[in-house]
């Protein structure tokens, strides 16, 4: 059986979170709160074709609220130009949003 070394004074940054954000394979930043994950989905209400009396619901189209990650660290200064692309507020007048390439896959742990 092979025999792994432990090393108590390894540093992780992320443990005293609840939570961990994993971009591109590698945790990136931690987070102490995350917004609750919410749908909404309307109600259509139609009646039936010979029957004007008795009105039907069904199910519409829902739709999701955005999570927010809020009190979080990070130490990687690509996941923070990323998460800048948003707004940058140093960008100038006009150039504040760059949504280009904006679109990744990230775990929240």
């Amino acid at each position: 059986m092979a025999q792994f070394t432990v090393n108590p004074r390894r540093f992780d940054p992320y443990k005293d979170f609840r939570f961990r954000v994993k971009w591109d394979g590698r945790y990136v930043a931690g987070i102490s709160k995350v917004s609750a994950l919410k749908r909404t989905t309307e109600v259509v209400e139609h009646r039936e074709g010979g029957d004007p009396t008795i009105s039907r619901k069904s199910p519409g189209r829902s739709s999701y609220e955005a999570v927010t990650l809020e009190r979080g660290v990070t130490h990687d200064i690509e996941f923070e130009r990323w998460a800048n692309k948003v707004w940058n507020l140093e960008a100038a007048a006009g150039g504040q949003v760059s949504l280009a390439d904006f679109r990744k896959e990230v775990i929240l742990d």
